[in-house]
């Protein structure tokens, strides 16, 4: 781990308290947020789909160009202390919303395991089991809505 992290950071400091690398760090990695995700607009129900971004290695569940993501996929959105306030379709596995509503890092996540392994091992990641909205037709998008276990 990084020397810019404190120890166990997230449970000693808010969100908003903690610096860049702590922030990063606090990601496991699931890939969720990198699927696209459709909003009834009467229920406003998020249903998640396995579709993921064109950057979204499928095999790993993590993007391809991080540093540069925001060049290739303009509307990919920079979460922020302010922004989680908002979002609403985070899942409930997700660190940054775990952390945000007062609840503790699930035992797979890497910075209670030691290992960035773990959240595949848990099946908390998308990895192996997406595919790039490059390989599906836009209108097509409703037919991949799944369940993800969380």
């Amino acid at each position: 781990m990084s020397t810019s992290l404190r120890p166990e950071f997230w449970k000693h400091y808010s969100l908003f308290e903690m610096n860049q690398a702590e922030w990063e760090a606090l990601c496991d990695g699931c890939g969720m947020c990198c699927l696209v995700k459709l909003e009834d607009d009467e229920t406003e129900e998020i249903a998640y789909t396995k579709v993921a971004c064109k950057l979204l290695d499928c095999q790993t569940g993590h993007c391809s160009d991080y540093e540069n993501r925001q060049v290739h996929v303009p509307d990919c959105i920079q979460l922020t202390p302010e922004k989680l306030q908002q979002i609403r379709w985070l899942p409930s596995s997700c660190a940054y919303r775990r952390i945000n509503e007062g609840k503790k890092l699930p035992s797979w996540h890497h910075l209670v395991t030691g290992n960035k392994q773990s959240v595949i091992s848990a099946r908390k990641s998308v990895a192996g089991r997406c595919i790039s909205e490059q390989l599906v037709n836009e209108n097509e998008i409703d037919e991949y809505i799944v369940r993800w276990v969380r």
